[in-house]
């Protein structure tokens, strides 16, 4: 840590006025250990969910994670997960399951996030999924942001 060093010598040997007492009290003494960080980050692949509607909250700070697909209305699950897939190598393994979610304001102007349905990365028909759900028909609208979780069992 750097020490300041004060003009006209408060009290080392230069000759001055010193400086008068400062009405708030002594300084605080120096930290001694590091503080812990506001908000310690999440694995989100370790416990596997969606972002928080505080993620959101202030524009131009959205989730760093984030990937952005232009599509149409009458896009499936099943095309958005095969879009995820070609961008992230976990959602490719054969227990990942991908959990879609709307982002949107209310009417107070606070986001929610409401999951509209899940995908497996490997469908089968033993296994069905909502992948053949469009976002029109799931009530999509445009401006709302699509928060896919990726979860691994």
């Amino acid at each position: 840590m750097a020490e300041v060093q004060r003009r006209g010598g408060g009290g080392g040997g230069g000759g001055g006025r010193p400086l008068p007492p400062s009405a708030r009290g002594p300084p605080p003494p120096p930290p001694t250990a590091k503080v812990a960080p506001r908000f310690v980050p999440v694995d989100r692949e370790k416990i596997g969910g969606h972002h928080n509607e505080v993620d959101f909250a202030v524009r131009g700070k959205e989730p760093k994670d984030e990937v952005q697909i232009y599509t149409w209305m009458d896009a499936t699950l099943r095309e958005l997960t095969d879009l995820v897939k070609e961008v992230a190598p976990e959602a490719r393994r054969r227990d990942a399951t991908l959990s879609f979610a709307f982002v949107f304001p209310n009417s107070r102007g606070r986001f929610v996030v409401r999951e509209v349905g899940r995908t497996y990365s490997y469908p089968n028909a033993r296994r069905a999924d909502d992948g053949s759900r469009a976002l029109g028909e799931l009530k999509f609208q445009i401006g709302d942001y699509l928060d896919v979780a990726i979860l691994l069992q």
